[in-house]
């Protein structure tokens, strides 16, 4: 008996039904394979730098939010159940998240935790290296300390993802390109300013690195943790210097109450000169919404303001 030769069409159905068998059997593998790893960053501003160097191999997950204050956030039994779902855990260190210990324990967190700071030259409170006050933690106020923080966090991801780690090597010397770019950038803005007039009043001391680094004298009513109060005899001799040194950049951050510096501006007569983001970004659609746009945001402002503009 002679089998009748199969048609064209009848081929061409054939192979489409293969097809689709093969494709369907491979979907959930490939989906699996290119899965996200969830990771968590302790807040907004770490959030962006592990996004960069991450790309679309991360999910981020960011425990304190654009707008939130890190110095006294507590976390919630919702974010620690996304901390034991991690396989990475992100913080800045230098005392910064003093709440981040309790949490990892709370949620019985055994993955991998990366302090970004590894590496860095800390700061303390008078802003000199060698000074016994408290740590300043505000180190990615340096433009420099970033760029170790992006290698860090590149060998992080690397040790939990070791199938991405050329895409996260590759991401971070491109990142660390464009902060080499807002480095020189930053500088350029600061040049033309006399050094006697780089005096800046903000809420409290987180800019301790970007003094530093681009020779601004910042002074402010409370100190590294905005869980410290400002005294009354603190803010009295602040008035007295902003009046005797007639500084002109008056600034509230964006994470703290501005009642205290509006006082010190009625008590000076230099009015505040708007906005700074010292420990949190803006959200999505605002002004600072990732850590280049923050710190070209703020050196816009502080160099406006001291030039009495």
């Amino acid at each position: 008996m002679t089998l009748p030769t199969p048609t064209f069409v009848q081929c061409r159905s054939l192979l489409a039904v293969v097809a689709l068998t093969i494709a369907t059997l491979s979907t959930p593998a490939q989906a699996q394979a290119q899965a996200p790893i969830p990771v968590v960053a302790s807040f907004s501003i770490l959030g962006d730098l592990v996004r960069q160097v991450g790309g679309e191999r991360v999910q981020v997950n960011v425990l304190v939010g654009p707008g939130s204050d890190a110095h006294v956030y507590q976390p919630t039994p919702a974010q620690a159940r996304l901390v034991g779902q991690a396989k990475v855990v992100f913080s800045i260190g230098l005392g910064f998240e003093g709440w981040m210990s309790r949490l990892l324990k709370s949620a019985g967190y055994k993955g991998q935790q990366v302090v970004v700071s590894q590496g860095i030259l800390p700061l303390r409170e008078a802003g000199h290296a060698h000074d016994h006050g408290e740590t300043d933690p505000h180190a990615w106020q340096s433009v420099g300390n970033a760029r170790l923080f992006a290698k860090n966090i590149a060998q992080g991801l690397c040790r939990a993802d070791a199938a991405g780690c050329n895409v996260y090597d590759r991401n971070a010397i491109a990142y660390v390109a464009q902060l080499d770019a807002l480095d020189t950038e930053i500088r350029a803005a600061w040049a033309p300013i006399p050094a006697a007039q780089r005096k800046v009043i903000t809420s409290h001391d987180a800019f301790g690195y970007y003094a530093r680094d681009f020779g601004v004298r910042f002074l402010a009513p409370q100190g590294v943790s905005t869980e410290s109060a400002a005294s009354a005899k603190g803010v009295a001799r602040l008035v007295r210097q902003i009046k005797q040194e007639q500084i002109k950049a008056l600034f509230v951050e964006s994470i703290s109450d501005p009642r205290l510096i509006a006082q010190i501006g009625r008590e000076t007569g230099v009015k505040p000169s708007g906005e700074l983001f010292s420990d949190s970004l803006s959200a999505a659609d605002g002004t600072a919404p990732t850590y280049i746009d923050m710190m070209r945001f703020n050196t816009r402002a502080l160099t406006t303001a001291v030039r009495g503009e």
